[in-house]
């Protein structure tokens, strides 16, 4: 009698997953990113190793590394203190509304409100930026 006890678990495991993958955005897209980085982000940073600080500090290494530690870099003490780990879900939220995020920042960027933009850049970053 033991297995019937657990079999009504096994069968409703699946069509849970099965609705949470239908649900689920599609991925960031690394091309697409690159253009959303080109017109919105490369003006005050850069992305390759050893790359210059801009108005921005430079990303190169920046991702899954505390917020506030690029070398040489000027930061805001808001996003020095603020103690974030850059990885895509704070990235997410941050560029939805970085002021917002991370309040005292002088990055002056209105943020990118549509989500798949977001996803894109990140997925380009992550790419382009882990060291």
């Amino acid at each position: 009698s033991s297995p019937s006890h657990f079999s009504p678990i096994h069968h409703s495991s699946p069509s849970l997953s099965t609705h949470h993958t239908a649900t689920m955005s599609k991925p960031g897209n690394e091309k697409k990113g690159a253009k959303v980085f080109k017109t919105k982000c490369s003006q005050c940073h850069t992305v390759e190793a050893g790359g210059a600080h801009k108005q921005g500090p430079n990303l190169y290494g920046f991702f899954g590394r505390q917020s506030g530690l690029a070398d040489g870099y000027s930061y805001s003490s808001a996003n020095k203190k603020s103690g974030i780990m850059w990885g895509e879900d704070t990235l997410f939220e941050y560029l939805e509304n970085p002021k917002k995020y991370i309040k005292g920042t002088k990055m002056v960027f209105a943020g990118i409100k549509k989500p798949q933009e977001r996803k894109d850049l990140i997925a380009y970053l992550q790419s382009t930026c882990s060291a």
